[in-house]
């Protein structure tokens, strides 16, 4: 795994998610994460992506409308631009741009406002002051992530998978273990995002992820889609 060199540095120019020298997680190398044995199969290699592709250029048509009422949100609240880049950490250890709406304003250094939860506890926090009232309601239902739907129709990410960890993350915490999680494309949502949602920093709960790698089938994916708008739509919406 060592192999899975990061070609590019973090782009931070972005405003959205944490700086470089913000994600202070103690080593994961307490961890104790198995080695597992993966083998691309027929589901992962070819079925999987086929279907990821179908479903999000359909969601793309059907969701056309929302997706341009939230555009519309966020330039109306917070101005241009709509959508915001960051490089992620896709399969294979590739690079990839994600997209999101963006739900904050500009770059926290010029905010003299405190925000006071632990950035060692997690990487978001919905007392940060530059999230606008918009800003908030995309996030707790999810919709800032909707462009990420053309990320998936690119190949770059699949429906159900690990979430897509941050560049500088990868660089500085991965361990083998952990880039386990790029046997598979990340996902929309995923193992993690059902199980503990909002608790705590991805790569500080790299188990559930491995899990996912080490089960990813059919059945496993229908059950993670069942339950995501369950943990939407439910008392930890947003976390």
């Amino acid at each position: 795994m060592g192999s899975h060199a990061v070609a590019y540095s973090l782009d931070t120019g972005d405003d959205e998610l944490e700086d470089p020298e913000e994600v202070q997680a103690d080593s994961t190398e307490s961890q104790k994460l198995p080695l597992i044995e993966f083998e691309p199969s027929f589901y992962t290699r070819t079925f999987k992506p086929g279907c990821d592709r179908v479903a999000a250029s359909l969601g793309l048509v059907v969701l056309a409308i929302p997706m341009l009422a939230v555009a519309g949100l966020v330039r109306q609240s917070m101005g241009s631009p709509v959508l915001f880049r960051q490089r992620r950490i896709g399969l294979d250890g590739r690079v990839f741009d994600v997209l999101k709406f963006r739900s904050m304003n500009a770059d926290r250094r010029h905010n003299s406002e405190d925000v006071d939860d632990d950035a060692r506890v997690t990487h978001k926090s919905d007392k940060d002051p530059r999230h606008t009232t918009v800003g908030r309601f995309i996030r707790r239902y999810s919709l800032d992530e909707l462009p990420q739907l053309i990320n998936v129709a690119r190949g770059d990410m699949s429906i159900v998978g690990p979430r897509p960890e941050l560049e500088s993350v990868v660089e500085r915490h991965y361990t083998a273990e952990l880039h386990q999680r790029h046997y598979v494309r990340p996902g929309l949502t995923g193992l993690w995002q059902i199980s503990a949602r909002g608790d705590g920093p991805m790569h500080e709960n790299g188990e559930w992820d491995i899990e996912y790698v080490r089960t990813v089938s059919l059945s496993t994916d229908l059950r993670i889609l069942l339950k995501t708008p369950m943990v939407i739509f439910g008392d930890r919406a947003g976390q």
